[in-house]
């Protein structure tokens, strides 16, 4: 896969794009709703003989429009954003920079510039997508701006339990720590990828040592607590129990973004500046303060059965696995 950044304004001839079917949107979570969207571009494109493309834009537009609820922190950040496109099969990744001035764009100047201007043939978009001023155009209204240059597919909405599969939903539920319900809204386990870095080697001393992870991105974090968790650091996965949060139990105050600690299970080699990603499973509990050492080493002996089992509940039942056939 190709990726290309557009800065605005952009001066790319048409000649500078191979013919495309391109989906639009900014995919933030990249979930089932998402992949709709993008497989249906790579099979028309397949179909027709053109290049399959995505246009995403950075950084979100809740920032630069100065929403009430900013989404500074993502569910898929760019890095991982194009990782999983990568997967879907892509050949083409525009990335177009949100700026207050792109943002201005008449939506005929936006299917102007950004879309007959980059030869694509066959826009798909999900229902609710919007583009221009204020959102005016929609998948409506595309038909009208097109200047009969490109034809388009809409997807409708996608629901689960009665839900729409939204990045809005997913961000709720992440907030609650109701990871373990996740897969079957991104059709794979929510994942966040870091640096192991030196912490207070606390752990070591009430035997259960950690791996304190430094996210690379402005990732989403779940809920404040103590979670089942599976870690990939290289070709090996291994489980364990992650905590996210303050330490209570050590700190008094709350200072900056909470830590992410893991004990991985039956592991004792040193992984420092080592990345390894994260795979968030399950919630346990929410974080508490203890009244000694004692009763936190105690609780965390507890956590760890508690993964332990659910973990082997996966080995015996797998059909609480994501779905084999998402990537």
């Amino acid at each position: 896969m190709e990726t290309r950044f557009i800065t605005y304004p952009h001066y790319q001839k048409r000649e500078d794009f191979p013919p495309t079917v391109m989906a639009l949107g900014y995919f933030d979570g990249v979930h089932l709703g998402h992949q709709e969207v993008i497989r249906t571009a790579v099979h028309l494109a397949a179909e027709n003989g053109y290049k399959s493309a995505v246009m995403t834009f950075h950084p979100h537009p809740s920032i630069v429009l100065g929403k009430k609820e900013q989404h500074v922190q993502l569910i898929t950040p760019l890095k991982e954003k194009e990782r999983q496109m990568a997967r879907l099969g892509v050949d083409y990744l525009y990335i177009v920079e949100f700026t207050p001035s792109f943002a201005e764009l008449l939506p005929q100047q936006f299917v102007d510039e950004y879309i007959i201007d980059f030869h694509v043939k066959h826009v798909v978009a999900g229902f609710d997508f919007t583009y221009g001023r204020l959102g005016k155009g929609t998948m409506e209204t595309i038909p009208f701006h097109s200047r009969e240059q490109f034809a388009h597919t809409v997807i409708p909405k996608l629901t689960r339990n009665g839900e729409k599969i939204s990045s809005t939903y997913i961000r709720r539920l992440l907030k609650d720590g109701e990871v373990q319900q996740l897969p079957e809204l991104l059709g794979r386990f929510y994942t966040i990828e870091g640096t192991v870095i030196d912490g207070e080697k606390r752990g070591r001393t009430i035997g259960f040592p950690t791996a304190n992870i430094e996210p690379e991105d402005d990732y989403l974090l779940p809920a404040l607590g103590v979670y089942a968790v599976k870690v990939r650091i290289g070709n090996e996965t291994f489980a364990g129990v992650c905590n996210v949060g303050y330490k209570p139990t050590f700190h008094r105050d709350r200072q900056g973004r909470p830590s992410i600690e893991v004990h991985i299970f039956h592991f004792s080699r040193e992984i420092y500046g080592e990345t390894v990603t994260i795979e968030w499973h399950k919630r346990l509990r929410s974080e508490q303060k203890f009244a000694s050492v004692e009763q936190l080493v105690e609780q965390i002996e507890r956590d760890k059965e508690r993964a332990e089992d659910y973990f082997r509940k996966i080995k015996e039942n797998t059909c609480i696995l994501p779905r084999k056939d998402v990537f």
